[in-house]
């Protein structure tokens, strides 16, 4: 399937680049939690709790464009771009969100 808004595509690899971050990080670090003898599932929860803002950060470039974007919208007027780095942060918080979700279900802790 080719996409042919370039800014679509930015939005769903926003999503799951935060979705990797989160499964990623939690997955490796139950794993070293299994090693150092801690409690991997309870660990891989607390884990995926704590980098939801580093996953957000990190989908949508972990650079100051997205502000710079933003002070371009509110002060400029240009609202293309507010709506824009809004749809984008709204994007990768998904993200951050399923992925922590998807955590909550292989632990059975609760969101």
């Amino acid at each position: 399937m080719d996409v042919k808004d370039p800014f679509v595509a930015t939005l769903i690899f926003s999503f799951f680049i935060a979705v990797g971050v989160i499964l990623g990080g939690a997955i490796i670090g139950g794993i070293a939690a299994f090693l150092v003898g801690d409690p991997p599932l309870t660990r891989m929860w607390s884990l995926a709790k704590s980098l939801k803002i580093w996953a957000i950060v990190a989908a949508i470039g972990g650079t100051f464009d997205t502000f710079y974007n933003l002070e371009k919208g509110l002060f400029n007027g240009e609202t293309k771009f507010l709506v824009k780095q809004l749809l984008l942060i709204i994007s990768a918080t998904g993200g951050a969100q399923t992925g922590a979700l998807i955590i909550s279900w292989l632990t059975q802790e609760t969101l």
